[in-house]
């Protein structure tokens, strides 16, 4: 197959949506249309024996919520599917945030008892930012919600963006009997099931004709030709061309648990979602055909497989023809790598690739020569842009509980730092390690995993830090002045670079005053531009 025939057929998106609308087990639907899987696990198990595949952490099984984004390729009707399964807690919005810029289009999930909530117009903002398609796939329709009306109203009021249905329920909660697909012309009446595929799809070719009387009874079938009609009388008749810049949002309805309505999301997703796209650097845009390989780093995640303490770099292919065994220019240390097994997810499960193309998300081993927002190229070097880096907000010290397992937690702490959740900062005198976050919950995560995936236990206490500050300076004497005199204050990155951590807003802004010469940046993000001291 050629080069941009390759392109052509993948698509690869996100999904995103507030913590429990049912992300996860969208993912796992979607997993069992294609056949990638032949039972769908549960978020929640319940009387479901099986877990998500995506959510293969143990503290993500036994919690019931994602910790980490996961990455799952599949083919589905000749279509290269990537899909990234994004955490919905707040606490871990940065690793969405990121995984944002990896991917080409979004799939936002709604529950229709709760509508749109507060972190679900933060994701949009950033959709919105970057322009990304979005498509909106209101999920639980069989419990007692609101109104499709309502939520349609909602949507358009919270997020700021058109919408046009192609799906309609009929019915909600009990009631519920299944959906009209309105794109296609034909009703989804399933039994509802929750671990496998049900039956096929009823073709209705008029929504007048008697046979829907047949189907949903006399009542509901009168009620969803009143509704349709006056959806395509509101609506205006979707136009490909908006969604893909990102101003109308196509919507469908159904039950992610039951199978209700997933179907018709993934085939009309086929259809519409954009090939890939190219990425801006610091060298212009880089398209997809171009025939020199590039990618980018956004995730690392360390012990996907505990048994082998392995640490994996997550690559989006971004222009050109990613070869195993090949060298490729790493372009912030300046040295050349190749990679022996490259791989291919299905969350947990890996398998190895000789080639990838863009659009591909593939996993690079690694030995630690990768940070998040790192730049692999074929021909000269450059550095993709936009990879955002944030400034932590919460700080706490990390204090051993035993002292025979130093080893392990230094390893531990070293390489889940890695990862991008959190920062290590060290402080001297001591080595005192301080962990600052964005939330809460990464935590209770980085306790978990150092306990069971390094055996190492340990307490964290609070630490009252407002800003964590890197610096760049154009008078030498003032930042050694500066470090000499807030020696309290002064800490260091994991690469060596002292960080100004500020107690209160006054702290910082006095500091700004008294030493002009000297550049506070608020995250480590300047780094990969060189910038360094």
């Amino acid at each position: 197959m050629s080069f941009q025939k390759e392109i052509e057929k993948r698509r690869t998106f996100g999904i995103i949506s507030h913590p429990d609308a049912g992300k996860t087990t969208l993912t796992e639907k979607l997993l069992l249309f294609r056949g990638a899987i032949q039972t769908a696990g549960a978020v929640k198990s319940n009387k479901i024996k099986k877990t998500a595949t995506s959510d293969f952490m143990e503290i993500e099984k036994q919690r019931g919520i994602s910790v980490a984004t996961s990455v799952m390729a599949f083919n589905y009707r000749n279509t290269q599917i990537n899909i990234l399964d994004t955490p919905g807690h707040k606490d871990f919005a940065e690793d969405t945030f990121r995984t944002l810029t990896a991917v080409d289009s979004v799939i936002l999930v709604i529950d229709c008892a709760s509508g749109v909530e507060s972190q679900t117009e933060k994701l949009m903002e950033v959709c919105r930012m970057r322009k990304t398609p979005v498509i909106v796939f209101i999920n639980k329709m069989d419990r007692e919600g609101r109104d499709a009306f309502d939520l349609l109203d909602e949507l358009e009021d919270k997020l700021s963006i058109k919408v046009r249905p192609l799906s309609w329920p009929i019915g909600i909660g009990e009631t519920f009997k299944g959906v009209y697909n309105m794109h296609r012309g034909n009703l989804n009446l399933f039994e509802g099931s929750k671990t496998n595929i049900a039956k096929e799809n009823i073709e209705i070719d008029n929504l007048q004709s008697t046979v829907l009387d047949q189907y949903i009874g006399a009542d509901f079938a009168n009620e969803l030709r009143e509704e349709v009609e006056l959806v395509n009388g509101v609506y205006d008749e979707l136009a490909v061309n908006q969604y893909l810049s990102g101003e109308v949002a196509p919507v469908f309805f159904g039950s992610a648990l039951n199978n209700f309505g997933v179907q018709e999301l993934l085939n009309t997703f086929i259809e519409i979602a954009p090939k890939p796209r190219g990425r801006e650097s610091d060298s212009g845009l880089i398209s997809p055909s171009d025939d020199k390989f590039s990618g980018f780093v956004f995730k690392i995640h360390a012990n996907l497989d505990p048994k082998h303490r392995d640490r994996i770099a997550f690559l989006r292919i971004v222009s050109g023809k990613f070869e195993r065994n090949k060298f490729y220019q790493h372009s912030r240390v300046e040295k050349k790598l190749k990679f022996a097994n490259p791989t291919s997810f299905m969350a947990q499960d890996k398998s190895v690739i000789d080639e990838a193309y863009p659009g591909d998300v593939i996993g690079l081993y690694d030995t630690g020569n990768f940070k998040i927002g790192d730049t692999l190229t074929e021909g000269p070097s450059f550095l993709f842009k936009g990879i955002p880096s944030f400034s932590p907000e919460i700080f706490k010290e990390l204090q051993n509980n035993d002292p025979m397992k130093s080893k392990q937690l230094e390893k531990g702490i070293q390489q889940l730092t890695d990862e991008g959740v959190a920062q290590l900062f060290i402080k001297q005198p001591g080595n005192r390690k301080i962990v600052g976050t964005v939330g809460e919950l990464q935590f209770e995560v980085i306790q978990y995993r150092l306990k069971h995936e390094y055996s190492a236990e340990c307490t964290f206490v609070p630490k009252n830090y407002f800003k964590a500050c890197w610096m760049t300076t154009t008078s030498e004497e003032q930042l050694a002045e500066f470090l000499k005199r807030k020696a309290s204050y002064i800490v260091s990155d994991k690469d060596g670079n002292p960080v100004f951590l500020a107690e209160s807003p006054w702290l910082l802004s006095s500091a700004e005053q008294d030493f002009p010469e000297i550049t506070f940046h608020k995250t480590s993000e300047f780094k990969l531009e060189k910038s360094y001291l």
